[in-house]
């Protein structure tokens, strides 16, 4: 009799601890390896620590990593799409980008829930999800905004590293 073990991968983790409580996230390297090694490399540089989520919209997402704070800026680069089959689902953690498919740099977003989201699959790099933590999230997503999707009180990562 022939034995069939199943795989189990195991994801690095990522701790990104926020001014409304912890967030645990797993990186689908599998998936997509190039997002997955630009998020590792800015969080061990420490480009994350400090920056806000400056883009919250209701049952859409939680949008962050931007080092102006307004959504223009990144850090210097840029990363290749790597679109993929896994679904902006509740929870997924995926690269933003401009109209260039190409243009992914440090902004990341977390998606609040599948019904609004959907549309993002196979047009955005989905790269990992929340793993822990998920009620912060859903805390950050209901967070009073402008008219501009800011939110009214800054909602900061204060430390963001990979998880031992």
């Amino acid at each position: 009799m022939e034995s069939k073990e199943k795989t189990v991968t195991t994801y690095q983790q990522v701790d990104i601890n926020t001014t409304h409580g912890p967030i645990v996230v797993e990186l689908w390297d599998d998936v997509a390896p190039g997002h997955v090694e630009n998020f590792i490399k800015l969080t061990k540089a420490g480009f994350y620590d400090g920056l806000s989520f400056h883009r919250i919209i209701p049952n859409f997402v939680i949008q962050g990593g931007c080092p102006e704070g307004t959504g223009t800026g990144g850090p210097g680069w840029n990363v290749d799409a790597e679109f993929n089959d896994r679904p902006h689902d509740e929870g997924v953690l995926s690269m933003a980008r401009s109209a260039d498919p190409n243009s992914a740099g440090s902004q990341f977003f977390i998606c609040l829930g599948r019904e609004h989201c959907q549309h993002l699959d196979g047009q955005y790099t989905g790269f990992g999800r929340v793993v822990d933590g998920i009620e912060v999230v859903r805390t950050i997503g209901g967070a009073d905004t402008d008219g501009r999707d800011c939110p009214m009180e800054p909602i900061v990562m204060t430390e963001v590293k990979m998880k031992d």
